[in-house]
């Protein structure tokens, strides 16, 4: 039998918001011994319940859910931590002779455990400062048509918009005289177990958009904007952290601060999450070896028999 026969199995699903990603985690789990592993880059921030869809402390007390409710919204986490907290859970799961269920929508994330990571310079937090106030000086496209000079890999694949993405290839050229992309592509993952990974995409993208309006304004109901209150009251937030950076809780900043009614609220953060759908899916085109989702239930029957 070869090593990579011998290993247990980890199975992933992936798929866009509001795709029904956690519905069929939750179905499957009331059939087999899974426990949930989190694979969503704004489900790590405490107290961002509302607007990041977390599963109610009912679901998690009937199936164990993990890398949920890690770090304050003032905190930023990233890819690198990600692998090395999924490997432990993971590793913990297995131990416990239960089968770990990936689930989740940041394509990030799931590229960093199967692919492991760049070994990327550090982040410079005072070049950041830097980079941060040229952007509002001269705004992010002057920013982006500097790094198509001295990056221009990375400037085609980034839009002038994604400032986050630009300020980091910005930063590593000028703290090394080197352009991102020199550093990427060298990454080599050995992982103890294998990965399964199946794609949840809906066929009929006028439904998916439907499922985003109905979900967006279930969250309006539910409070968003009195829960972001409240975090605003309790932590010193700036509208720049990656917490709110989130789709949602950027709209609803934008309300708070009053550069939007109760209409725009509403059309902006369906707007945004349509697009945050659309990046998700273009990075499930460029993932290779995944499956259809309705392989999943028995490619795990298979599994754990």
């Amino acid at each position: 039998m070869s090593r990579a026969a011998a290993k247990p199995t980890a199975f992933v699903l992936l798929g866009p918001t509001a795709s029904g990603k956690s519905r069929l985690a939750l179905q499957l789990a009331s059939r087999h011994p899974l426990e949930i592993v989190s694979i969503d880059s704004a489900q790590v921030y405490r107290g961002m319940d509302i607007g990041t869809a977390k599963p109610s402390a009912a679901e998690r007390r009937e199936v164990p859910h993990h890398l949920i409710d890690l770090i304050d919204p003032t905190e930023s986490y990233s890819a690198g931590r990600f692998r090395e907290d999924a490997l432990r859970v993971i590793a913990e799961i297995l131990a416990r002779k239960k089968t770990p269920l990936l689930v989740g929508g940041t394509m990030l994330y799931y590229r960093a455990l199967a692919e492991g990571l760049d070994a990327l310079p550090p982040a410079n937090p005072a070049m950041r400062r830097q980079i941060d106030a040229e952007a509002a000086q001269k705004g992010w496209p002057a920013l982006h048509a500097e790094l198509a000079q001295v990056d221009p890999a990375s400037a085609a694949r980034l839009k002038p918009g994604d400032a986050q993405r630009v300020q980091r290839a910005l930063e590593v050229f000028r703290a090394t005289g080197k352009p991102l992309s020199a550093f990427q592509g060298k990454a080599k993952a050995e992982l103890p177990f294998a990965l399964k990974a199946f794609s949840l995409v809906p066929a009929d993208r006028a439904e998916l958009h439907r499922r985003i309006a109905e979900r967006f304004d279930a969250m309006l109901q539910a409070g968003l904007v009195d829960e972001l209150k409240g975090l605003r009251a309790k932590f010193d937030l700036k509208p720049d952290l990656p917490s709110m950076r989130c789709v949602g809780y950027r709209q609803a900043w934008e309300f708070l601060e009053g550069g939007a009614d109760a209409a725009r609220l509403r059309e902006s953060g369906i707007s945004a999450t349509r697009q945050l759908a659309k990046r998700q899916l273009t990075w499930l085109r460029s993932l290779p070896g995944l499956e259809p989702a309705e392989r999943l239930a028995g490619a795990l029957r298979s599994a754990i028999a």
